[in-house]
């Protein structure tokens, strides 16, 4: 047995909002689910016809009457409850995309996707924020619904109902894909008696794995409810959320934009075309910060490419000392771009973890770019502000962790 027990890093705090969805998944199970599993439907339920029609190819020859009062033994209470308040493709309902998010089969598939659910879903809420990670959970798992719906439609089983929270996980775990790429997950190895251990895995190798062998590989070899489980919902989810936290950073960054080009009052330089790389170095050595920040930005990519990179840095820096932190990264990622390797490359990945861990408070994003920094051969100063920074990380953890 192979299961993830925990991550890091992780943000010191209490994920509200991720605890609430938790709460919620399992008491709904508890006080509805459950009892209802141990029940035996009422003989005159119009849902219980309802599911003879649906069973009517398997019994030839049976008019539906009979074929409801064969099966009534059979099926529990939960059963029907199933068919009126999860996500059937053939009879779709706007209520259902969402109740069907809480119900759950049984005990492991609940576990399982709480256990997911935990462990992911603090570090997407801190980056989201509680409001923006409930409208992300819910915005997933109802692309997650609607892509099932329609695999579903195509194999010919639409008339299936889908429950179940793990196609808004899967969305979270798209989330974390792409801003966590860095982290590690805890992995606790049972293989009684040869090897009982916990090991540390790069997410997206975990996340990786859960994707492509878990998901894909099924939804092709035996369709998207290939061995009751909803691989299309698990794959529309993650792909969603990959989508969601592209546009994220897009707007992030767009709003950084907005910030360092108002940064010291009104431009007054020229347009774009009247703008040249020397006229950024100038006005940066004359102490005429905000000018050089707006000139800086209005320059095409490659006369970017000609401010010094010592110049860039100095310019991100001077936001950053001015508590313009998303003017700094704005700056500093543009520097990312049109500096890929070479050298400052460490110096940029400090610099943006930097102003993410002290001005942002977000120790986990900024945990990604220190260790980006240690890959980029840095000089002395820099690898020393980096590990003093991952050392800040750790104390700040939930679980302490060794720095690399």
């Amino acid at each position: 047995m192979i299961l993830p027990i925990g991550d890091l890093p992780n943000p010191r705090g209490t994920p509200y909002v991720n605890y609430a969805l938790l709460g919620i998944n399992v008491v709904v199970f508890l006080v509805v689910s459950l009892p209802l599993m141990y029940g035996k439907p009422d003989a005159n339920d119009p849902l219980l016809m309802e599911f003879a029609r649906q069973l009517a190819g398997r019994y030839p020859g049976l008019e539906l009457r009979e074929i409801a009062a064969s099966i009534a033994s059979r099926v529990s209470a939960y059963d029907l409850f199933v068919l009126r308040w999860g996500y059937i493709p053939d009879s779709p309902s706007i209520f259902t995309l969402f109740t069907s998010m809480f119900l759950h089969g049984g005990w492991m598939h609940l576990l399982g996707n709480m256990l997911f659910l935990w462990i992911y879903g603090d570090n997407v809420e801190h980056r989201l924020g509680r409001i923006g990670y409930l409208i992300g959970y819910l915005a997933t798992g109802t692309v997650a619904t609607l892509a099932f719906g329609v695999a579903a439609k195509l194999s010919g089983g639409g008339n299936v109902p889908l429950v179940g929270a793990s196609g808004a996980i899967s969305g979270i775990l798209g989330f974390y894909f792409l801003w966590f790429p860095r982290n590690k997950v805890r992995l606790l190895v049972f293989l009684f008696p040869f090897l009982m251990d916990v090991f540390l895995v790069g997410a997206r190798w975990v996340l990786g794995f859960y994707l492509l062998i878990e998901n894909v590989l099924p939804f092709i070899l035996k369709g998207s409810g290939g061995g009751g489980v909803a691989h299309g919902a698990h794959i529309g989810g993650f792909v969603a959320g990959l989508i969601g936290a592209y546009l994220v950073d897009r707007i992030s960054a767009k709003g950084g934009i907005r910030q360092a080009v108002s940064f010291e009052g009104k431009n007054t330089g020229q347009g774009r075309m009247g703008v040249k790389a020397h006229h950024v170095q100038r006005d940066l050595h004359q102490g005429l910060v905000g000018e050089a920040v707006r000139g800086f930005l209005k320059l095409s990519a490659i006369q970017r490419r000609t401010v010094p990179i010592g110049d860039v840095l100095e310019l991100a820096q001077a936001l950053a000392g001015k508590a313009q932190h998303d003017a700094a990264l704005a700056v500093y990622r543009r520097a990312l771009t049109d500096h890929p390797r070479g050298p400052g490359l460490d110096r940029i990945f400090l610099g943006i973890g930097s102003v993410l861990l002290y001005g942002k408070h977000r120790p986990t994003a900024a945990y990604q770019y220190f260790m980006d920094a240690l890959d980029a051969d840095p000089e002395p100063d820099v690898e020393l502000s980096v590990r003093q920074g991952l050392k800040t990380i750790a104390e700040m953890q939930k679980h302490q962790f060794r720095g690399r």
